[in-house]
């Protein structure tokens, strides 16, 4: 099973790849899509998309990846007029050309099945039944495959934005905390704490949760607690010596690092207002 590739703010919601054990619309996907190898020639962008700008840098970095990984994920496009309008993936289309292919691999509906899929996730999300990794997957699908932004998924969901976006990001959990939220049943609040911790700790952390039943609030503070104690640490083992008497030479005064604090100590009047001069 694959998560998404992080690219900024994207790598807290994983978008390009997901798990089709949670896609509860993947049998009726594979009876309305047929994957191709196409020619990029006999591909075109759709000229009405929201998005027509792209950057050269991002374009550039995804080329490089693709040169050494290949295409990871498929786009997807509609048959049109003897072309294949893009649905979504653009940027893949674009990179593939600057590395140098000469086809891309490609999900092919028609533009009613595609209609008919969409509106399938859509109903699927609005279910009370679902697990949060289903609906997570949900919602994925629908940005990736079929263009739309959180803001729009929210709208057509009925849910908030900042909810659908925390909803996702349940995606990036490890596998075996996956299956272990869907075993037991957790719930996406206890579990969305997790997103932003390792590997190590969450596995401290998750027969905790299940076996005393902890809450939101105490995983919450677990997670802020063990992250303090890290970060201390990692403050603790590094000296400055040699810092701070590069700025003690520097600036006249004595400094000093405590923490991620610098200070600098004067003796006199005269000695602070001579430091804040050179600091000005």
């Amino acid at each position: 099973m694959s998560k998404g590739l992080g690219r900024g703010f994207e790598s807290l919601i994983p978008t390009d790849l997901f798990d089709e054990e949670f896609d509860l619309t993947a049998a009726e996907d594979k009876t309305s899509s047929e994957l191709k190898q196409l020619k990029l020639d006999d591909i075109v962008r759709d000229e009405d998309q929201p998005r027509q700008t792209f950057s050269d840098e991002a374009i550039s970095a995804l080329a490089a990846s693709i040169k050494e990984h290949g295409v990871l994920q498929p786009i997807v496009v509609t048959k049109e007029d003897g072309k294949y309008k893009i649905v979504a993936g653009e940027r893949r289309w674009r990179a593939s050309r600057e590395a140098g292919l000469t086809t891309i691999p490609a999900i092919v509906r028609t533009l009613d099945s595609q209609n008919r899929l969409e509106l399938s996730i859509i109903e699927n999300a609005q279910r009370e039944d679902l697990n949060p990794l289903e609906l997570a997957t949900a919602y994925a699908k629908l940005q990736s495959q079929f263009n739309l932004s959180t803001g729009d998924i929210a709208a057509k969901v009925g849910k908030s934005e900042s909810s659908v976006i925390g909803t996702m990001r349940l995606l990036n959990l490890p596998d075996e905390a996956k299956k272990i939220m869907v075993e037991e049943k957790l719930t996406e609040g206890v579990m969305r704490p997790l997103v932003s911790a390792d590997e190590k700790t969450i596995k401290k952390v998750l027969p905790k949760i299940v076996k005393e039943g902890w809450t939101v609030r105490r995983v919450e503070r677990y997670i802020q607690d063990n992250k303090k104690k890290s970060s201390a640490q990692i403050v603790k083992a590094h000296n400055y010596h040699k810092e701070e008497d590069a700025l003690t030479e520097k600036y006249g005064s004595l400094a000093r690092v405590t923490g991620r604090t610098l200070s600098f100590k004067c003796k006199t009047d005269d000695e602070l207002r001579a430091l804040l001069d050179k600091l000005a």
